[in-house]
């Protein structure tokens, strides 16, 4: 019987803003989790296909092209489309969560980040060690 390592969860952090991504990879790493990062969403379905994330944490504010449209990318690529995408914005305001999700997100995480819900949040779509927040 084949164990499922939990080092083989991988996580592609979509984050323009070099703080937050240093947050998301420590918060990740420190649960045994695999981060690819980039700052850049024009790269983001090369870096899918090429490390195949079990899931993509995606800045909804990102400089040239909105996290959105590049999750509308993701989600109408036949290889790709089956990764869900975790919504990250600053912008959680009354109706933005449906916008997001019609937007192609299967999930959305309100910054500044409450490091409990976002752990929450990752364990719902990946294995990890244990993410339960202390």
């Amino acid at each position: 019987m084949e164990r499922v390592s939990v080092s083989a969860s991988k996580v592609l952090i979509v984050e323009d803003n070099e703080l937050n991504m240093k947050l998301f990879h420590d918060l990740l790493e420190a649960h045994g989790v695999e981060t690819v990062e980039t700052r850049d969403g024009k790269n983001v379905l090369e870096l899918a296909r090429q490390h195949k994330p079990d899931l993509i944490l995606m800045d909804i504010q990102l400089p040239e092209i909105s996290g959105l449209d590049v999750t509308k990318m993701l989600k109408e690529d036949e290889e790709l489309k089956s990764i869900p995408v975790i919504a990250v914005t600053a912008f959680a305001m009354k109706g933005d969560e449906q916008k997001i999700r019609e937007g192609g997100c299967e999930d959305y995480i309100s910054k500044p980040i409450s490091v409990g819900h976002f752990l929450e949040v990752i364990q719902k779509y990946i294995q990890t060690k244990d993410l339960k927040s202390a």
